[in-house]
């Protein structure tokens, strides 16, 4: 042992001895409706400190579950060595959620071991306060003057930022708003969704489901007719005159339509100052967000399924996108975000972040926008959750206050515990176990090394 280290450590409050902290075990907690299905996370120490992670919405928990083995007896302070190692089982969208909830969790250990904030060890922080960007969906009849109704009551409660979806999925009822191929428009109404007591019938329902509404958006061949384009426009009008033209509108979710009607629908809403375009195409598609791009005036975004810093630097080299938007439990964690921002930063592009979870990933997502220069705005999307707040202790509640949140001094991500009695009430009614043991998992192993 360097006696040196160890004078200096007897210098530094901590919580723990931070050199002799080991990894013991991984556990879960599936809950629904906050407002996604998340796969709340445990990871175990030998010195009973617990560090709290979260798989992003719609992944599976087997992704971290297959990291497990890679990670007993290691220290978890030693954050970037693991992240090296697991990083090669993370993928886009979904299948970056296993390596990046447990490098979230690794950077909460560390921070409750040595007793600092998480944005300190990252290199301190640019902002107080996070700015939350509100979104918003509309129940009952989707018209423009519900919606506006909808971001004016955002407003109230302090909000400075607002998103709102726009897209095909307001036109399917409309006759002679959507061109398609035969029976497409007609199996998207319907959908494939399955209520039968058969799970095998189940499992094939939702297979067609899933191969309908993920055909690409080149590939669809949907177009908006001239009439769609008047009635979208029309909405985005009508929000416009309940909420103003001064606060920051986003929009999102547009449906799979290919480039050139991207194009069309862009500038007919470039008069309504809007913040930005979200995922109009596959980011995959860099000369298509070049020519989207080019083609409008309103700010370009996307992000929120890309994995690892070098995946964005093709959108950010050409020019593709002025504004990104990538989710801290899709994008590789806390410091992986960060680093995405900084790159960003260099192309003069800001930062946006995705958040659709709980407290979670909620509060590794305020650490890692404090301590990035060019963060714009996080997203919300828990409003109407009235639990949200309940899950976790030792946060202000509500914790978003005014339309922001304050970024803890406490240790690690600021969560104190979980509170067990929230989480069992709304435990996902298909996967009904709290913190089971996940012992099978110990064991894993492969052949992991990338050359020979």
């Amino acid at each position: 042992m360097d006696t040196r280290y160890e004078e200096t450590l007897a210098h530094v409050r901590t919580f723990s001895s931070p050199s002799e902290l080991r990894i013991t075990d991984i556990r879960f907690a599936d809950i629904a409706g906050a407002p996604m299905h998340c796969s709340l996370m445990k990871v175990y120490t030998n010195q009973g400190l617990v560090g709290y992670g979260e798989v992003r919405d719609g992944a599976s928990k087997t992704y971290a579950l297959m990291l497990k083995s890679r990670l007993l007896g290691e220290n978890p302070c030693q954050i970037d060595k693991l992240f090296r190692r697991i990083k090669q089982f993370g993928g886009h969208a979904r299948q970056g959620g296993g390596v990046s909830a447990i490098e979230v969790a690794l950077w909460d250990l560390a921070g409750k071991a040595y007793d600092v904030p998480v944005y300190q060890m990252l290199g301190g922080k640019f902002r107080d306060a996070i700015r939350m960007y509100c979104d918003t969906d509309v129940q009952g009849k989707h018209t423009g003057k519900a919606m506006g109704e909808a971001l004016k009551k955002r407003m109230e409660l302090g909000y400075t930022f607002l998103k709102m979806d726009l897209g095909i999925g307001l036109l399917l009822h409309e006759p002679g708003t959507l061109c398609a191929p035969g029976g497409l428009l007609d199996e998207m109404r319907t959908g494939h969704r399955s209520v039968s007591a058969d799970p095998t019938e189940r499992r094939l329902a939702r297979n067609r489901s899933y191969d309908l509404y993920n055909i690409a958006h080149p590939f669809t061949h949907i177009h908006v007719t001239e009439k769609g384009l008047d009635l979208l426009e029309a909405y985005v009008a009508d929000v416009r005159s309940v909420i103003g033209y001064e606060i920051p509108l986003a929009i999102d979710h547009f449906g799979h339509i290919g480039v050139d009607d991207c194009i069309k629908l862009a500038r007919r809403v470039e008069k309504y100052n809007l913040a930005w375009l979200e995922d109009m195409i596959p980011w995959q598609m860099t000369e298509q967000y070049v020519k989207l791009s080019q083609a409008s005036t309103t700010p370009i975004c996307t992000g929120e399924d890309i994995f690892l810093k070098e995946n964005f630097r093709p959108l950010l080299e050409s020019g593709g996108v002025s504004v990104i938007h990538p989710d801290v439990l899709t994008s590789g964690g806390i410091l992986e975000n960060k680093k995405i921002g900084d790159m960003a930063q260099e192309y003069g592009v800001s930062m946006a972040i995705h958040m659709a979870e709980s407290p979670i990933g909620c509060m590794a997502a305020v650490h890692s926008a404090a301590a990035t220069e060019n963060f714009l705005a996080l997203e919300y999307h828990s409003v109407d959750v009235p639990w949200w707040d309940d899950i976790a202790t030792g946060l202000p509640k509500p914790l978003v206050q005014n339309g922001y949140i304050q970024v803890p001094n406490t240790p690690g991500l600021g969560i104190e515990s979980l509170q067990d009695d929230v989480i069992a009430a709304h435990l996902h009614p298909n996967i009904q176990g709290m913190w089971e043991p996940t012992d099978q998992w110990d064991e894993e192993w492969s052949h992991d090394r990338l050359w020979s």
